[in-house]
């Protein structure tokens, strides 16, 4: 009769065998060895697994990420597809349009200087302006199409919308709606003003035509940390999950008589001022909030 120690649940206990032979002997002693090198095996398989497991979890997050931006990359591939095509367009109307246009505005304004036409002045006037309104919407087509550089100055935006204030309210008053302006303390910053403008124009009268009669549209600027915040919000009924991933995609509108020019061009003009633009709709309205990169930390990153 031996005693021999075994180990169970953690607990070291001693019990009875009887061994016929000392080949018995070895040969529980072997088992036991084989037995401890197995539980040993188990333990590192298990340890092996984990470490594996963790690391395919971590494979399979990065191979998500790098789909993720794959779709991101597909979808600016297939705008950029879209900017050329709007390139030959407006190629194209720059040559067939703009020569008549600019015919049919040199005879106004030769008329419009005889006096026995002088009645008819104010139609001259009207139509002469319709008539750079077109050009305008042309020049739009060949600013999206062609990378222009941009004038950048330095100045406050408060400035630049006080000055277009009067004809948002008019635009706003015309519809039977209402504008409001609510300028912040904000800082200057460097910004072509001829393409802010046309971005503002944009987004008001899109927020305009977004609501029904009485509504309110509200301007606003103010400093978000480190960037200078231009928000445009109405009081539309919002916009459809399935539009929001198409604002921008040049041609895309939900308007009888859009061109769908108009937020493409925003989200060029805001690119080229290394600004974001951020959307929150809902049923109460829409807010776009064009976010202006602070000028010093632009030098900060730069001199990174």
């Amino acid at each position: 009769m031996s005693k021999v120690a075994l180990k169970k649940n953690g607990v070291l206990r001693l019990i009875s065998a009887k061994f016929y032979s000392v080949e018995d002997w070895e040969y529980f002693v072997n088992m036991r060895r084989e037995l401890i090198k197995l539980k040993d095996d188990r333990l590192n398989l298990q340890a092996v697994l984990e470490r594996k497991t963790k690391e395919l979890k971590i494979e399979f997050k990065k191979r998500a990420e790098i789909e993720q931006k794959l779709v991101v990359l597909e979808q600016e591939v297939a705008k950029l597809e879209r900017f050329n095509v709007i390139g030959q367009l407006a190629a194209g109307l720059g040559h067939e349009v703009r020569n008549p246009l600019t015919t049919i505005r040199g005879f106004l304004q030769m008329l419009q200087n005889k006096e026995d036409l002088h009645t008819y002045k104010s139609y001259f006037d009207l139509m002469i302006e319709e008539l750079d309104r077109a050009n305008l919407i042309i020049s739009d087509f060949l600013s999206l199409a062609k990378n222009k550089p941009s004038e950048f100055t330095r100045q406050c935006l408060n400035k630049l919308l006080e000055n277009l204030y009067p004809l948002l309210q008019a635009d706003a008053y015309s519809q039977g709606k209402k504008c409001v302006f609510e300028p912040g303390d904000i800082a200057e910053l460097d910004i072509d003003p001829n393409e802010i403008t046309q971005l503002v124009l944009n987004l008001a009268r899109n927020g305009l035509d977004a609501m029904r009669e009485d509504g309110c549209l509200t301007i606003n600027t103010f400093m978000d940390g480190r960037y200078i915040v231009l928000s445009v919000r109405d009081e539309g009924k919002g916009i459809d999950t399935k539009n929001l991933l198409k604002l921008g995609t040049p041609f895309f509108t939900t308007k009888e008589n859009g061109t769908g020019l108009g937020l493409p061009m925003c989200y060029s003009i805001a690119d080229k001022h290394n600004a974001l633009i951020d959307v929150k709709t809902g049923p109460d309205g829409t807010t776009f909030s064009v976010r202006f990169p602070h000028p010093d930390l632009m030098t900060m990153e730069i001199g990174q």
